[in-house]
């Protein structure tokens, strides 16, 4: 099959979302599909290593000064998703595809209109939910008003609606899509991991070295964006509570940027104990993880996003402290050291359980990595194919 990708997004960057816009791309085109990804007129490209012909398409670089790659909303991306409204017309007009796969509800929404534009080519469009777009703009502190998050919230609840198939990148979003659908019900579409990624890496030791990290700590690792909305206060909050009761522990935060948490930085027990390693390249990700001994991932459920950083985790064979929620449930189950609340004092508790004891990590760690096999890019791909097919023959 031909699939056109819409990722309005500056695709890529290494992130979360152009994570899973990458990975499900990789992942179709093993199995023979050609793909065609339209972005922003900024990003990365794919790297050459990966081996991949996926074709990937900018918009014009009319906003040549617009150059922002982390998550969060910004009133130029109206321009920047009108002229990504053309873009897609004009690939799905001469690259014909089957399908057209909108990420987030900005691509859901482009791809709905051009569908409608193009109405006689019959492409099926399928809608790929990676969260909550209101609840994001609000936990990014963008919308303050309450009668502009209704608004926002019943433009939320068309988007919902489109799609000949809607997917969502968790179990929870998938189930509040659902409530605002009145044809065909959304799928979970999960995130994976690559655990080929994680074979044939240097030693912890070396590691550690290569990255300056005392090697007779317990390392504690925080991968990901350092925005608000993944939950990173809680986590830099739960630092100093941590290193009181256990000083065996050293923390290394790796992503970016690096300025939304400068002031935390600042403080003399994150300049003595934390390491901070950024940017942080996603195919250096492995490595980082190959060296630490704790994976945490303080998102809580307020966005419906997916937990890829988690996924991560479990393929690096690393046992997980988070907070009790359905997603992370779903991919930890034994596996997950669950804080009694959520707050920086309960994530600090299941932080500390697994620093004061190697068996309990041990065998956290070996329920993860065995559970990280049911999460595959390769499955996440063979269920979209299907849904693929299942639109074309209808």
């Amino acid at each position: 099959m031909k699939i056109l990708v819409v990722a309005p997004t500056p695709f890529f960057s290494d992130r979360g979302t152009h994570i899973r816009i990458l990975e499900e791309a990789l992942a179709l085109e093993r199995r023979g599909h050609e793909v065609t990804i339209a972005t922003y007129h900024i990003g990365a490209e794919i790297p050459p290593f990966l081996g991949s012909k996926i074709d990937v398409r900018r918009i014009r670089r009319l906003l040549f000064w617009y150059k922002k790659l982390e998550a969060g909303p910004d009133w130029q991306k109206i321009i920047l998703d009108l002229l990504l409204i053309k873009k897609t017309f004009f690939l799905a007009r001469t690259k014909r595809p089957d399908i057209i796969h909108g990420h987030l509800h900005e691509g859901a929404l482009i791809g709905w209109i051009v569908q409608k534009l193009l109405f006689w080519r019959k492409m099926g469009l399928v809608a790929d939910f990676h969260g909550s777009l209101t609840r994001e703009m609000v936990s990014h502190d963008y919308l303050h008003v309450s009668f502009a998050q209704k608004v926002f919230q019943w433009v939320e609840r068309l988007i919902n609606n489109l799609g000949d198939a809607a997917v969502a990148s968790s179990w929870d979003n998938a189930e509040e899509i659902n409530q605002a659908r009145t044809k065909k019900r959304a799928l979970p579409l999960l995130d994976g991991t690559r655990l080929d990624l994680f074979e044939n890496l240097p030693s912890k030791e070396s590691l550690r070295k290569e990255y300056g990290i005392p090697e007779d700590k317990v390392v504690v690792t925080y991968t990901g964006a350092l925005i608000p909305n993944k939950g990173i206060r809680y986590f830099l909050d739960a630092v100093p509570l941590v290193f009181a009761a256990h000083p065996e522990a050293h923390v290394v935060i790796a992503g970016f940027p690096v300025d939304q948490i400068s002031d935390y930085l600042a403080r003399p027990e994150f300049q003595s104990g934390v390491s901070v390693i950024s940017p942080l390249s996603y195919f250096e990700l492995p490595k980082i993880l190959h060296m630490s001994d704790i994976g945490v991932d303080p998102k809580d459920s307020v966005t419906r996003q997916a937990s890829g950083k988690t996924l991560q985790y479990m393929g690096a064979g690393l046992p997980v402290a988070v907070f009790d929620t359905e997603n992370n449930r779903e991919y930890l189950a034994d596996g997950g050291t669950y804080a009694p609340e959520i707050s920086a004092k309960g994530l600090a508790s299941a932080i500390g359980e697994l620093v004061s004891s190697r068996e309990l990590r041990d065998t956290r760690g070996r329920i993860c990595r065995t559970r990280a096999e049911q999460f595959s890019w390769d499955q996440t791909a063979l269920q979209a194919e299907a849904i693929y097919k299942e639109l074309l023959e209808k």
